[in-house]
């Protein structure tokens, strides 16, 4: 490793942050820091931040085999985003001892609300210059789900695809923390961008963002919405259930139905979309196109939205804002300074 373990005046316990999938229950505990081993890639970070994701604390009960594979100790900790500093780093990363940091964790090892973790070569990005450790946090769960579901399972090939240009793309739950990068990336890339948000508050947020259009949910449905022509190529659904069965009558012959909570499929009306494109998919860490999202915050062509930070000590408040259901961007949990 670039820095030997042994040098570093670790301490030998650290705050972390527990969650009991059998009981759901969360609870502050102090753990041993983790041991990176770097024949496997491994880099100890110091977290100053993590930020959390509607419904995690479900998917070690409905996904465990995804959560247990490199997990011996079976310690399931919240908070997958993470940004930090390098404490030891394995020969040949570029990533050195004392860098900054941000980036997206696999679920298959315990997360980020805990003082100090562990995060391989290809999930790492250097963190943007000028960013907080706060705005960090927010920005790769989030921004790496919108760029695969637009330049992967959309069929886009990037942000300067002429296929995009003009596009109709539909975005759910547009103001929270997946649909405000999604409206950025797509604006960006030139598609014409339909939010669906819940109140003016929202509306003005995404309009911000570069949405070209909102529908107020509680005023129209979507349903009502493609009753009076809108359709969209690609229509992206953030919520599931009732919200995803209307999005099939919103989606255009021959376009793509996309969702990140549950198989579209599934909630398709028999006559509703013959000829579309359906998939649901969980996005992955890749630390290549966390990098490409770098450069845009960099040159101010798409911004991080926090909505809230909580001190690891707070991690009840943190959760009740998130279960809410009403935040705008990402609630943060702040681990160290």
């Amino acid at each position: 490793m670039s820095t030997d373990l042994a040098t570093l005046d670790l301490p030998t316990s650290a705050k972390t942050l527990i969650f009991d999938p059998p009981s759901k229950t969360l609870r502050l505990a102090t753990r041993a820091p983790p041991t990176p081993d770097p024949s496997r890639d491994d880099h100890l970070i110091h977290v100053h931040t993590t930020a959390l994701c509607a419904r995690e604390l479900i998917w070690p009960i409905q996904f465990p085999d995804n959560f247990y594979a490199d997990n011996p100790q079976r310690q399931i900790t919240p908070g997958y985003d993470l940004a930090g500093t390098v404490l030891t780093s394995p020969s040949g990363s570029p990533f050195k001892p004392g860098d900054e940091i941000y980036c997206r964790t696999l679920p298959s090892r315990p997360g980020n609300a805990r003082e100090y973790t562990i995060a391989r070569t290809d999930e790492l990005a250097l963190k943007p210059v000028g960013l907080g450790w706060e705005e960090a946090a927010t920005v790769p769960l989030s921004a790496l789900t919108a760029w695969q579901v637009l330049f992967e399972h959309a069929g886009f090939k990037g942000l300067d695809d002429p296929e995009a240009k003009g596009k109709r793309i539909l975005v759910t739950a547009a103001a929270g923390g997946v649909g405000l990068w999604l409206v950025q990336l797509a604006r960006i890339a030139g598609f014409h961008v339909v939010a669906q948000i819940g109140s003016e508050r929202n509306k003005r947020f995404v309009r911000k963002l570069g949405a070209a259009e909102a529908i107020n949910y509680k005023e129209v449905s979507l349903k009502e919405w493609a009753e009076k022509g809108g359709k969209a190529d690609v229509v992206v659904d953030m919520l599931g259930g009732k919200t995803l069965e209307e999005c099939w009558y919103c989606v255009k012959e021959g376009g793509a139905l996309i969702s990140i909570v549950e198989p579209p499929e599934g909630r398709r009306l028999e006559e509703l979309g013959r000829n579309v494109r359906n998939l649901f998919f969980i996005m992955k860490p890749d630390g290549k196109q966390l990098a490409e999202i770098t450069r845009l915050l960099e040159k101010g062509e798409c911004q991080a939205v926090v909505d809230s930070v909580w001190p690891l000590e707070e991690y009840e408040n943190a959760f009740n804002r998130l279960d809410g259901g009403h935040a705008n961007g990402k609630v943060v949990i702040r681990v160290a300074e």
